[in-house]
């Protein structure tokens, strides 16, 4: 069965996009999904975006994610923008939507030059919602990794994040560290890891290692929890540019419960076929 997809990019996130909003093919078993993701054997790309009808009148449709290991994940912050800029294209000129995700529903506004904002939900710091482990809510914590402790920020941007911050982000131990906290117990669905160097209240420098992926050129969710965390600690104002190995995304957040917006680009990489 061969399957239309559209590669993108989104601050050198590499992102497929498959819209099934008319046949709703279920998507390829986690096997499918890691030859696909694999650029040896399909498009490659970090996350896969399978987009399906909506379930409500007032969306304009769904989604779910992939990770290019075959795992399935709650949210993709670059992948979305993703998905709204492909909805716009096939909807022109309309260019705001409401989308149902995995963590709930999210409003997209497609910009000029190919930015595109999306409403990230409101983050959660409640630990059993994370879920991460611990006797009470704090706005740190102190994790023990190695035999050592490392302080650390918990959240959840749809999709558990750990917070990390570094006084180098070229020195920061991302491979060794990004993996054994995200395996780490205290997480039980595992973590997106981000290394945090804050250069001034409304600038961020960033890297992730993110759960079924790796350390990757972005992570919208990850700019997100960063942001976030350096907001909670009084570290940063309520708009952050976050600057990441692939580019640069924009967070803004006014706190408590208000949703985190995130502001990005969504680029047309190449169009094909999958053969499903």
């Amino acid at each position: 069965m061969l399957i239309p997809y559209l590669k993108m990019q989104g601050a050198g996130n590499q992102i497929v996009v498959v819209d099934q909003r008319e046949k709703n093919a279920p998507p390829p078993s986690a096997d499918g999904i890691r030859r696909l993701g694999n650029p040896a054997s399909g498009p490659g790309f970090d996350q896969l975006m399978w987009v399906g009808p909506a379930t409500s009148d007032t969306a304009a449709a769904s989604y779910r994610v992939f990770n290019r290991d075959g795992s399935e994940v709650e949210q993709c912050g670059n992948g979305v923008r993703c998905v709204a800029w492909m909805l716009a294209r096939c909807a022109a000129p309309l260019q705001s939507f409401t989308l149902e995700s995995p963590a709930g529903q999210i409003e997209a506004r497609v910009l000029d030059d190919d930015q595109v904002s999306v409403s990230m939900g409101a983050p959660e710091f409640e630990p059993a919602r994370i879920p991460f482990v611990a006797d009470e809510q704090a706005d740190h914590y102190d994790l023990e990794v190695g035999g050592r402790s490392h302080r650390v920020a918990v959240l959840s941007m749809g999709n558990p994040h750990c917070v990390m911050l570094v006084d180098s982000i070229a020195a920061a131990d991302v491979d060794r560290l990004g993996m054994a906290i995200e395996e780490h117990t205290r997480f039980p669905e595992a973590a997106n890891v981000g290394f945090m160097c804050i250069d001034d209240r409304s600038t961020i420098e960033l890297r992730v290692w993110e759960r079924g992926v790796g350390e990757t050129l972005a992570c919208g969710t990850g700019a997100c929890a960063a942001a976030v965390a350096g907001q909670r600690l009084g570290l940063l104002d309520d708009e952050v540019r976050v600057r990441l190995p692939g580019g640069q995304l924009v967070v803004s957040w006014r706190g408590k419960a208000e949703p985190v917006w995130l502001t990005g680009n969504a680029e047309l990489i190449s169009e094909g076929t999958i053969d499903l």
